[in-house]
């Protein structure tokens, strides 16, 4: 944190003296957070038991910004209590500081603008590209953009290329990071209340196509995201294909989701979903990818917060189907959500050679959130998962459906601003 510090100030410093400043501020996050895990994102097992640990995002942001020029900085230590000692110093501390946000963004005109360098990327539901910000890391891309922004109409288009290293030589091995290239358009207008998106995205990843032959196939998602926000009704409404190569496999994949949320009081609003992600029988033997995949979605925010689809799970699998209902409502100062998901299969699951039924289970995921004053908030959930028998075919036969597979949090993010000055 010393050396965060100084690099913070002196920053803030450089900008304060350039007599091009016209806006500038800082601020600092810091979220701890305590989870306890009792079959979280899968079954618990014989063998496996409940966990619990607090993890901590310190991030500081410096913003500055002129006529014609913005600029952001975002460092952030991203820790587990106690994997450092208390004796801990710099040269035994593992988690150290790390770059989330870089980007510099310049105006041509008062529509037209460039952004260059390491930034978050946030489109719609962020559904397909989200900045993941329930991970203590979140997700950040080394891009650049050429935007344009009207008074209904909004273009980005991206493109990023990645590396390993500055070797001045081609590869002997794929690069397996992340993607190796990519390209997206993202096209948002504004129809009264109507709010209408498109989204074209090409992924490119490498491959060993011989012992020494290194090939780049090409995957395409693409849809569109509508929403509708009136004054009691709300509704959001996507549908998005995938297609192309991922290695030597075709892919061929789709995804829709509706929800209809309705505030029959100021204080009480009620939402209800429906999510269809595509896949394949458990013994299909097709080389196709007919699982759709939420290629750089926030999906923690989709299926149940307890993360048993997508959540680094679920490649490749039967799809899925989820049907929720949400209750938004306060009780006194404290903002509650109720929130059930019933999962279904939309293709075969097995259990050896048996075919289970396509139900997999109930999730309910209770949320409570606090302001405490305008810099500080509390969160806490609690989430429980009602598994049948194909949620254990599912997830591999040593499952145990019955015993309580549950998962609590609680977060403290405090975010105040300590620096803003314009000229």
């Amino acid at each position: 944190m010393k050396s965060l510090k100084t690099i913070s100030f002196s920053l803030l410093g450089f900008i304060s003296a350039s007599t091009y400043a016209q806006e500038y501020s800082s601020d600092i996050q810091i979220r701890p957070r305590y989870e306890y895990t009792n079959g979280f994102g899968t079954l618990l097992t014989p063998t496996t038991s409940h966990t619990s640990f607090i993890g901590q995002r310190t991030r500081v942001n410096l913003n500055y910004g002129d006529e014609k020029l913005k600029l952001k900085m975002s460092l952030q230590n991203v820790r587990t209590w106690g994997n450092v000692s208390t004796l801990g110093n710099t040269a035994t501390d593992k988690n150290g500081i790390a770059l989330y946000e870089g980007w510099a963004q310049y105006s041509f005109t008062e529509k037209w603008s460039t952004k260059v360098g390491r930034q978050m990327l946030a489109y719609d539901n962020q559904r397909i590209i989200g900045g993941l910000d329930w991970a203590n890391q979140g997700r950040s891309f080394d891009a650049l953009l050429f935007k344009y922004k009207g008074n209904k109409d909004q273009l980005d288009l991206g493109v990023a290329l990645n590396a390993d290293t500055e070797a001045k030589v081609a590869p002997t091995i794929p690069f397996t990071t992340d993607f190796k290239d990519m390209q997206y358009a993202w096209y948002h207008t504004n129809i009264q209340k109507l709010g209408v998106s498109l989204l074209a995205l090409n992924v490119g990843r490498e491959y060993l196509k011989t012992l020494t032959d290194i090939e780049t196939n090409y995957s395409q998602t693409f849809g569109t995201y509508v929403n509708y926000a009136g004054k009691k009704l709300n509704l959001d409404f996507s549908l998005y294909g995938q297609t192309g190569k991922v290695g030597v496999n075709e892919v061929s994949a789709w995804e829709a989701a509706v929800n209809i949320g309705y505030a029959f009081t100021p204080k009480f609003k009620a939402t209800i979903g429906y999510e269809f992600l595509s896949g394949k029988d458990q013994n299909s033997t097709s080389n196709t990818l007919k699982s759709f995949n939420p290629i750089f979605g926030t999906n923690h925010a989709f299926n149940g917060f307890m993360d048993y689809f997508y959540v680094g799970n679920h490649a490749n699998s039967v799809g899925l189907q989820d049907l929720s209902l949400k209750l938004d409502f306060p009780i006194k100062k404290v903002n509650l959500s109720v929130a059930p998901h019933l999962f279904y299969a939309p293709n075969k699951v097995f259990a050896g050679t048996v075919e289970q039924d396509s139900y997999l289970g109930t999730e309910l995921d209770v949320t409570a959130a606090y302001k405490v004053n305008k810099n500080i908030t509390l969160v806490a959930g609690y989430s429980q998962m009602f598994a049948s028998d194909a949620m254990v075919a599912l997830k591999g036969s040593t499952g145990l459906k019955d015993s309580t597979n549950n998962w609590t949090y609680v977060m403290v993010n405090i975010n105040p601003q300590i620096f803003s000055n314009k000229k």
